[in-house]
């Protein structure tokens, strides 16, 4: 009966110590998922927060994308809508007795004749001055450092009492004329060179065919 009662207390005592075991294993468990619940919301928050840094970026460059597209839609409109003759402006347009025009890697402003000399004459007019102080303002603002080349013409008249032996003679010298007063006009003179094609470049009218032109070199 004795060993009954000590079996029965060793029993009790081994069931005791088990249960001891299994709750001190389940609390373990029990903290161990509580901290890795713990780490992953912690994860979690750090994606989330990340996600909305990416959300914001993205959605800033969007804005940006949007920004950049309308100005250059607006920039294609005024493009389109600005005249075509602003494309072919040389710069010499209004000038008195002077006619701009473009060709193939050139811009000419072509000075009557006329208005710059009198007839059979090299020297230049007073009133020429006023137009030429303006096309030497257009090639050192809009054409500085392109090369020139200054070009005299005439009718298809002989000469008879001028004193020049010949019209490619007057042509030269009224591109002289013209290169000299360009120069001191602030025109660097290693820019220009001459020519001259007396009456064989005619144009319309012997007053049109009388003329220098003034030729930069765009290319």
């Amino acid at each position: 009966m004795v060993i009954t009662r000590v079996t029965a207390c060793s029993v009790i005592v081994l069931a005791a110590m088990l249960l001891s075991g299994c709750n001190n294993s389940m609390k373990e468990e029990v903290d161990l998922l509580t901290q890795e619940n713990e780490d992953l919301r912690a994860q979690l928050a750090d994606r989330n927060q990340a996600l909305d840094a990416a959300t914001s970026t993205a959605r800033d460059r969007e804005m940006e994308a949007r920004r950049l597209a309308r100005e250059l839609d607006e920039a294609r409109r005024q493009r389109e809508e600005r005249p075509a003759a602003t494309s072919d402006r040389t710069g010499f347009e209004g000038i008195a007795g002077v006619t701009g025009s473009i060709a193939a890697g050139e811009v000419t402003a072509s000075v009557d004749s006329d208005v710059l000399f009198a007839s059979g004459s090299a020297d230049l007019r007073q009133g020429a001055r006023q137009s030429l102080n303006q096309v030497a303002q257009v090639l050192n603002s809009n054409y500085s450092g392109r090369p020139i080349r200054i070009v005299g013409h005439t009718d298809t008249d002989p000469i008879r009492r001028s004193g020049f032996k010949s019209n490619y003679h007057l042509g030269f010298e009224r591109a002289y004329a013209v290169r000299e007063y360009l120069i001191s006009r602030g025109v660097s003179a290693e820019r220009i060179h001459l020519a001259s094609f007396g009456p064989h470049r005619p144009r319309g009218t012997k007053a049109q065919s009388r003329r220098v032109e003034i030729v930069v070199m765009t290319q």
